[in-house]
């Protein structure tokens, strides 16, 4: 709980301890860092040192009802559990997923038989990604033996957690092989947050990001990689996520208070922004943010 006042303290913002907020507990990219063979200088010194960064996912802590949700169960899911019921003090009331990528809802297994034993968690899911799960193996057998329990999401419409505490899932464009794609915005009676951790070019989304961010207090967009040729040997046009570099330039109009709501998440292991350095000082020379692991947003 310092950390969470002097954090407060920083973004001038009033925060009583009983009120819900938003916790960052992973920025890395579907395969984390260190990446699985990756020998390069971006993940060597992490094999060594026994460093990671975990894969992005964010938590929303409600102290007054004891309850936490989180966005999207990764890889690191058991590591993100703990945190959450732990650290924070919750009981896990649901999961919201965002896509059916692999560091977005494998974690789900973890909620099996063969590990937690989980009963009835409420999964949050839109029908895509509903009929995904209920439809293959081995996530039929989280819904047949009662581990799960799948909640239909519709598009741009709200729901509520608890009171004054709202999530709404709206639909983005990505590479859609198993489900559709959503991002989510997450409304306290305070301030909102808007996580967007995967998404093609923002010219391909039906919404102006632009103006979005004019209307929302803190935005977790997708920074999956800093700029062109990041990957080498990669046709990078098979992976459209907008750079950072492109986000920055898309934003670039904006004023300072409208920039400091942006917050880069969801970092390949390849993206130099992943650790304190050259790329993140730059980003926050031109006044956006680079999320880290442990930030906590007041709703």
């Amino acid at each position: 709980m310092k950390f969470l006042f002097l954090f407060i303290l920083f973004i001038g913002f009033t925060f009583s301890d009983d009120s819900p907020y938003v916790v960052v507990l992973g920025i890395a990219q579907d395969g984390g860092s260190p990446h699985a063979g990756c020998e390069k200088i971006c993940c060597k010194d992490l094999w060594v040192n026994g460093k990671k960064e975990k894969v992005s996912c964010i938590g929303i802590v409600d102290p007054k009802s004891g309850k936490s949700w989180l966005i999207d169960a990764t890889p690191d899911f058991p590591e993100q559990y703990r945190i959450i019921i732990k650290d924070h003090q919750t009981e896990l009331a649901g999961i919201f997923l965002t896509h059916a990528h692999m560091g977005h809802y494998t974690g789900l297994l973890h909620l099996g038989r063969e590990v937690m034993g989980a009963k009835d968690i409420p999964i949050f899911a839109m029908p895509e990604m509903k009929r995904f799960l209920e439809t293959n193996g081995p996530w039929n057998q989280l819904v047949s033996l009662n581990n799960i329990e799948i909640q239909l999401m519709k598009n741009d419409k709200e729901i509520k957690l608890t009171d004054g505490l709202f999530i709404e899932p709206f639909i983005v464009p990505h590479r859609d092989e198993y489900s559709e794609t959503v991002g989510f915005k997450i409304m306290g009676t305070n301030q909102s947050v808007l996580f967007i951790p995967d998404i093609n070019k923002w010219e391909k989304w039906d919404q102006e990001i632009f103006e979005v961010i004019k209307n929302i207090d803190i935005a977790l967009l997708d920074g999956t990689f800093y700029s062109q040729g990041e990957l080498p040997n990669r046709d990078m046009s098979e992976i459209p996520h907008p750079f950072i570099v492109e986000s920055m330039e898309t934003l670039y109009h904006l004023n300072t208070p409208n920039r400091n709501k942006v917050h880069f998440i969801h970092f390949n292991h390849s993206n130099p922004a992943i650790k304190d350095g050259t790329a993140s000082n730059l980003i926050r020379s031109d006044r956006f943010n680079v999320a880290r692991e442990g930030m906590i947003f007041p709703l």
